[in-house]
């Protein structure tokens, strides 16, 4: 698998995600905040099914 996902939109992924499972954690924006978990583990990974299928590749460097 390789990384798609690099610097500044791995980073903006995993805050978000935290963001929304926190809100979901604390009952603020209901079960939706639960789909935080998608861009925080993409974010962590460093890799996106998305972004493999269409081409996209935010790395500067790939690797595997």
């Amino acid at each position: 698998m390789t990384r798609n996902v690099g610097g500044i939109d791995r980073i903006l992924r995993i805050v978000i995600g935290l963001v929304l499972v926190a809100l979901a954690a604390t009952g603020t924006v209901g079960v939706w905040g639960w789909i935080g978990v998608v861009p925080l583990a993409t974010g962590l990974i460093g890799w996106c099914p998305p972004y493999a299928i269409f081409g996209i590749n935010t790395c500067k460097t790939p690797s595997e």
